[in-house]
């Protein structure tokens, strides 16, 4: 199932972004731009897989797909 594979992904992608954004917390600092652009895009990841498990709710009613995403 595409979704599932997705969903592995997509968590594998957030896990390795927030090490990258600790480590650059770490090395600039909580208020640098870098800091502030890494979080906005663990941010947006996070979105997008709301959005994602919300479709797949809709593409796959009846399975048990509530934690593809999140």
């Amino acid at each position: 199932m595409k979704h599932r594979e997705l969903g592995r992904e997509m968590k594998q992608t957030a896990a390795r972004l927030r090490t990258l954004c600790d480590l650059m917390i770490d090395v600039y600092g909580p208020q640098s731009r870098t800091a502030f652009s890494f979080l906005k895009a663990l941010e947006a990841l996070e979105n997008l897989g709301m959005d994602m498990q919300a479709q797949a709710s809709q593409d796959l009613p009846g399975h048990d797909g509530k934690d593809l995403y999140l």
